[in-house]
């Protein structure tokens, strides 16, 4: 797994990677659908894939960073989802359906397509390995400690298994890989590393409560079981979903 995460990132060509993006983006999408789906609420899945699929896509054809065609999408897919509304037999969920098939669109095809500008910045498969790495550092640091040593409930109401120990842990295992990863990244200076770090494991755990969250509220353990062990896509890349674009704008608008 991580010999091939590295071929896409160092070896492979932009195509390939951004290919793979898109493939992550589609699996994670279809499970979001599918996780609200089994709480009764219609959604326009289909539809939300194909424009899911087309925010990364557009992305990497354009090669700029301002282009800003990720919103035409999101503005089209609107307007289309009230056309199919309204020529949908019955009114009963309008509001969930329309709303839950946007959201889906923005948490995880929009937030995570940033990892796709990270890659196109200056040095960039170097700034998508920090990412990677310090966001992981913090869930499996968060995991380790929290099932060795955690005794106090995080948040019961969200997940009664995360515990303020393991968050600690994750926190501090992120500010600790950034400074290991420091030498990758030399265009990030040594005073933002300590600051990066932090602020990503905080992210991370955000990411991570915040799918738990979704996750509870459809009543479900795992978004789905394609990762023994590990549950789903969307299992595995909750944490980036959140710590991607912090990054890219902490770049854009720090560095």
């Amino acid at each position: 797994m991580f010999s091939f995460i590295a071929l896409t990132v160092f070896v492979f060509p932009n195509w390939f990677f951004g290919l793979m993006t898109i493939i992550i983006i589609s699996v994670a999408l279809f499970e979001f659908y599918a996780m609200i789906e089994k709480k009764g609420v219609i959604t326009y899945k289909i539809f939300g894939l194909l424009l899911g699929i087309a925010i990364p896509l557009s992305i990497y054809q354009e090669f700029k960073l301002t282009s800003g065609w990720e919103f035409f999408f999101v503005a089209a897919a609107c307007f289309i989802l009230f056309v199919m509304q309204l020529a949908r037999r019955g009114q009963d969920q309008a509001v969930l359906s329309v709303s839950t098939t946007i959201f889906g669109i923005l948490y995880v095809s929009w937030f995570l397509s940033f990892i796709i500008r990270i890659k196109f910045l200056p040095e960039g498969a170097w700034l998508v390995v920090f990412l990677i790495l310090v966001t992981k550092a913090s869930d499996m640091a968060a995991y380790a400690i929290g099932s060795l040593f955690g005794r106090h409930t995080l948040i019961q109401r969200i997940s009664p298994k995360k515990t303020w120990e393991g968050a600690i842990a994750g926190f501090v295992a992120s500010i600790l890989m950034a400074f290991f990863c420091r030498r990758f990244v030399p265009q990030i200076p040594a005073g933002h590393i300590l600051y990066l770090g932090a602020f990503l494991g905080l992210m991370a755990l955000i990411g991570d409560l915040y799918e738990s969250l979704l996750k509870r509220d459809c009543q479900t353990k795992d978004a789905s079981s394609i990762f023994p062990g590990l549950g789903g896509m969307l299992d595995v890349i909750d944490s980036i979903i959140f710590t991607a674009p912090v990054f890219y704008f902490y770049i854009k608008y720090f560095l």
